[in-house]
């Protein structure tokens, strides 16, 4: 296995999203980073997080993505929580206290899965 390099724009941005409370979107990242890298080199570096398993790619019901810390990361990680998308501040949360379960038809194989409830979050309430 390909060893991974840690450059200090990985080292960034892992640091800044393992220290976010919601998940994070390229733009938050940039904006976040400012001028820490450009904005080809922050989408190389989530690509490279999201493979090695540091952090995970969340899709919104607006077709955007976000990045969030795999803090409880395993190999079903992708199974194993829902992400609660607010409405009213457009954070997404991890919600890892409920555990999602689906079943497929026989030969259907799982290469991903992204479970995203959206409504209002208890801050908005």
């Amino acid at each position: 296995m390909k060893q991974s390099r840690n450059t200090a724009a990985k080292s960034e941005i892992l640091k800044l999203i393992d220290s976010s409370d919601s998940a994070l979107s390229h733009s938050d990242i940039q904006s976040a980073l400012d001028d820490v890298c450009d904005r080809v080199t922050i989408y190389r570096v989530l690509d490279r997080l999201v493979n090695e398993d540091l952090v995970h790619k969340i899709l919104t019901f607006d077709g955007g993505v976000k990045y969030a810390s795999c803090t409880s990361c395993n190999t079903k990680h992708h199974h194993d929580h829902i992400h609660f998308s607010c409405e009213l501040c457009k954070t997404v949360t991890c919600i890892e206290e409920v555990e999602p379960s689906f079943k497929l038809p026989e030969n259907y194989k799982v290469k991903e899965v992204n479970f995203t409830v959206s409504g209002v979050c208890p801050e908005c309430s």
